[in-house]
């Protein structure tokens, strides 16, 4: 018999959902809100799970292929170590890869520096039917800027209303946005770092730069407060996901994506043909 898979008591889309309100410092990273069950079973539901966003991705596909509008947009951002990577592999790695647009923003180039902060973004944007995931965003250029001094205090304000007018605009074009902060501890971000350099299949996961981050950690926690109190909207709010047990965090932003797409209402595309008569060609094939 197979074992019984749990389901969430308060659906991550509540459990996790935050507003202007929120007090970043008071949100545990080893929680698990909304489940009580423990690592076995997440990874249980995990899997369970993967039939039902995949199925949902293809109908957000196909319908798009008779006109739809709609995609969604998965924003992930997070300290180093967090778990961004894992997000893409095991939860946006489980649907058809010809329906996704994942995007690792860096630092921006020369010609990208030539633009205002949003063009780069726009250009990594989903079409109708997919679903794009960007690792950072252009939420960088309100948290490493304002961090390291890059821009200057009004123009991060500034910024913050044009981020919210060009989520909007999106919303209002048919995009669905889920804005994720992973939230790691940095006792959990310190055993991330040291495990790196411990094997050596993750060596290459290791930038020294980061440990130069994490000096800046409370700097950046504050940044991430004042950038989800001035962006967390009703179009477009922000999740705050405990991110030191990784099981958790994938299983939480999968039922995020899920709870997205099943609001849209999806459903397969009719046939724009009879049905009946292809049938009997191919039988007289």
């Amino acid at each position: 018999m197979s074992p019984a898979i749990p389901a969430f008591e308060t659906s991550p889309s509540q459990a996790l959902l935050v507003g202007p309100d929120i007090d970043l410092a008071s949100i545990d990273s080893r929680a698990t809100p909304g489940f009580t069950g423990g690592k076995k079973e997440g990874r249980l539901k995990l899997d369970a799970e993967n039939a039902e966003l995949s199925e949902l991705q293809e109908k957000l596909f196909a319908e798009s292929r008779f006109g739809s509008e709609l995609s969604l947009l998965v924003v992930l951002q997070a300290m180093d170590t967090a778990g961004k990577g894992g997000i893409v592999r095991h939860v946006v790695g489980a649907v058809d890869p010809q329906g996704v647009k994942h995007y690792a923003f860096k630092t921006p180039t020369a010609a990208e520096k030539r633009h205002d902060f949003l063009w780069r973004i726009k250009k990594q944007l989903p079409g109708p039917g997919m679903i794009g995931v960007f690792d950072r965003s252009h939420y960088e250029d309100v948290l490493i800027q304002r961090v390291r001094g890059f821009a200057e205090p009004p123009v991060i304000e500034e910024r913050y209303g044009l981020i919210r007018d060009f989520e909007a605009s999106l919303v209002e074009s048919g995009t669905r946005i889920i804005k994720v902060m992973l939230h790691i501890s940095p006792e959990e971000q310190k055993a991330r770092l040291a495990e790196r350099l411990e094997r050596k299949d993750k060596h290459w996961k290791y930038n020294p730069g980061d440990l130069d981050e994490r000096q800046l950690w409370d700097e950046y926690q504050a940044a991430y407060q004042l950038a989800i109190e001035r962006t967390s909207t009703a179009e477009a709010p922000w999740f705050v996901v405990p991110a030191d047990r990784k099981w958790y965090a994938r299983m939480a932003v999968q039922q995020l994506i899920i709870d997205a797409l099943q609001d849209m209402q999806l459903s397969w595309p009719k046939a724009h043909f009879d049905v009946e008569a292809e049938q009997a060609r191919i039988a007289r094939s």
